[in-house]
């Protein structure tokens, strides 16, 4: 939901540190991997429960998983390999960082992480399902250009994610009722992004491809 206005605000300066990057050789793939390695540090740190350096390796994620998009796309090595490994790895972190809080308390936190997980599969199989009938459509993105894929809005997006593990990590003790608060949040996200991808395709069924933006 907030991602439209987020993301024309941290262009700037990842393209600034982008450019500099580039000048030094560093490629979009190895920003990516290297972020996933970084990020999945968080899953040992929140399991011994340290919380603030979990926050700043899960922060240095998702500034890594910004950067590698606006390194692409300067170096003009844009693909969708690069595309697929950044959203596969995405998810795969998105998942670990969850499963180290039900490391860090299992009494407490087990449960919910499992709501949160099982929300989680419904997001991201919505998003990812209705991008592979998009393309299949030739549909256009006009609001996220800068996206691989195409991107289907919801309630829960990448700002609303990155708020949520902030508060996780900036107060743990309340972890079951933050997450699940955004656990509900995602489950109104996968029911809006089902009703909305189900009708534009029914639409998109029935318009010929040169009509379609």
């Amino acid at each position: 939901m907030l991602d439209r206005w987020t993301m024309p605000l941290t262009q700037a300066p990842l393209i600034r540190l982008a450019d500099w990057l580039h000048r030094r050789g560093v490629g979009a793939d190895r920003v990516t991997l290297a972020g996933f390695a970084i990020g999945l540090l968080a899953l040992p740190l929140l399991a011994m429960q340290w919380y603030l350096p979990a926050l700043v390796v899960i922060l240095l994620n998702r500034l890594a998983d910004g950067l590698d998009g606006a390194l692409a796309r300067l170096g003009d090595t844009t693909s969708d390999a690069g595309g697929f490994l950044d959203i596969g790895l995405d998810f795969v972190f998105y998942g670990a960082v969850v499963f180290g809080f039900a490391l860090a308390d299992p009494a407490r936190n087990a449960l919910v992480a499992a709501l949160l997980l099982f929300a989680f599969i419904g997001t991201g199989s919505s998003f990812l399902a209705f991008a592979i009938m998009a393309n299949r459509h030739q549909l256009q993105r006009p609001r996220f250009p800068r996206k691989a894929f195409y991107y289907l809005h919801g309630l829960t997006e990448g700002t609303e994610t990155i708020l949520a593990f902030l508060l996780f990590c900036v107060f743990p003790d309340h972890f079951p009722y933050l997450a699940t608060a955004f656990a509900v949040a995602c489950l109104i996200t996968t029911a809006t992004r089902l009703w909305g991808g189900y009708h534009t395709l029914v639409q998109a069924d029935h318009t010929p491809p040169s009509c379609r933006g």
